[in-house]
């Protein structure tokens, strides 16, 4: 239990770290783009007024492109404004610079950015006019492609991917730590309760005992119908706290993991015959029909005494919440490697709130399931516990047509 418990913790602790970390990662990721776009944007319009300056002092050979630095062009502007072809760049990259930023620049006077698509991809172009004595004479264009900054964007994204994994992995090193010694006082403290628990219920059962077998001699003689129904009385009520001492013994066990299971084949075919033999006598009592649908043998593994205690819980409570005239049904199959067991009753179900609390101990289902019949509000919550302690399972849930449903899960066996 105290496992799922710092499991739980671990992957709430790592859950929270992570989503910390992609909303950091995101927004940076975010900033550090737009950054980058702003330097690019900066170098192109700081490269076309150096490249300008070169051409109205006549150095047009500043224009042949380097290495690692931006693409530029220069077209002349006629006197009507028209531009000639770029001149001064690769042929391959004349293609990549916009005519039409270049007419825009030339048309406003103004310097311009725009990105275009290009044969490589998207290119972001720096459009500068040149003017001399007043008259656009020229247009100026550096360009480079989005995905040189697009690139260290992604190196930023694989560096903050591995950094981000490193970290979820030393937070859940470090989280299952913190949560191991933040459980041990719960720890220290749920045992030294299991241990008062088994050793009161210890205790109280030899006085419980004591006065069971008192009352039932003083109920022999006794003449007078009151006091013999007082009697009786007793002798129930007696029987009802051994029960309960008796769960709380087995629980103390279960959480300690000191209770005896067997991990063994066995014939759950015949243990649900067995166990269905031993209520069919109230059911008929009960005015209620018992249904066995028999489909010859099923190999489980697991415990055949325990399997047999949980089935009796199932057994009792669908008899407990069953009409008279209703029907409980017990049918069991092979799915995916795993037996299964399933009691119906034709009771009025398990409302759907109360579902993820069936198996609490001593919770109280409100409305018609309520513990009717001196039930201890364990014997779920012990059918659960034993029946995953063979490496099983016990599930809740309502038939189609009414009616609580309870399945028994366990691993399969071949002899």
């Amino acid at each position: 239990m105290f496992d799922r418990i710092r499991l739980r913790l671990t992957a709430a602790y790592v859950g929270i770290l992570a989503l910390i970390l992609v909303v950091f990662g995101v927004v940076a990721v975010f900033v550090f783009r737009d950054q980058a776009y702003a330097r690019q944007d900066e170098l192109l319009m700081q490269e076309a007024r150096s490249k300008a300056e070169s051409l109205l002092k006549g150095r047009e050979e500043d224009f042949i492109p380097t290495p690692g630095q931006p693409y530029a062009a220069w077209g002349e502007v006629g006197p009507e404004g028209r531009i000639s072809d770029p001149q001064s760049a690769p042929a391959e990259v004349l293609d990549l610079l916009s005519m039409e930023q270049a007419r825009r620049a030339v048309r406003e006077r103004e310097p311009s950015l725009a990105t275009v698509e290009g044969h490589e991809g998207a290119l972001r172009v720096a459009s500068l006019p040149v003017v001399r004595e007043g008259a656009v004479v020229a247009v100026v264009q550096t360009g480079q492609l989005r995905e040189e900054v697009g690139g260290d964007v992604s190196r930023l994204v694989v560096v903050f991917a591995i950094t981000g994994l490193g970290a979820l992995v030393l937070a859940a090193v470090g989280g299952l730590f913190m949560s191991r010694r933040a459980m041990r006082p719960v720890g220290d403290a749920f045992e030294r309760q299991r241990t008062f628990i088994a050793d009161a219920s210890h205790e109280l059962k030899t006085p419980l005992t004591l006065i069971r077998a008192d009352a039932e001699v003083l109920s022999r003689d006794l003449t007078d119908p009151d006091r013999r129904e007082l009697a009786y009385d007793l002798l129930a009520e007696t029987d009802r706290m051994n029960a309960l001492l008796s769960d709380l013994l087995v629980l103390a066990r279960l959480d300690a993991g000191k209770l005896a299971v067997k991990q063994e084949p066995f014939d759950l075919a015949n243990v649900i015959a067995e166990t269905s033999e031993r209520f069919a006598a109230r059911a008929a009592a009960e005015g209620k029909g018992l249904k066995v649908s028999h489909s010859g043998r099923i190999l489980a593994r697991g415990d055949e005494g325990r399997t047999g205690q949980i089935l009796a819980v199932l057994l009792d409570n669908a008899l407990r919440f069953t009409p008279p005239g209703g029907l409980v049904t017990v049918e069991w199959c092979v799915r995916d490697g795993r037996v299964e067991a399933t009691v119906t009753d034709s009771g009025p179900g398990i409302p759907a709130e109360h579902l993820p609390r069936v198996f609490d101990r001593f919770y109280r289902a409100e409305a018609a399931r309520t513990r009717e019949g001196g039930g201890t509000g364990l014997g779920l919550a012990i059918a659960r516990d034993l029946a995953r302690a063979q490496g099983g399972e016990l599930t809740a849930g309502n038939a189609p047509d009414g009616g609580a449903s309870f399945t028994l899960t366990l691993p399969a066996k071949s002899f």
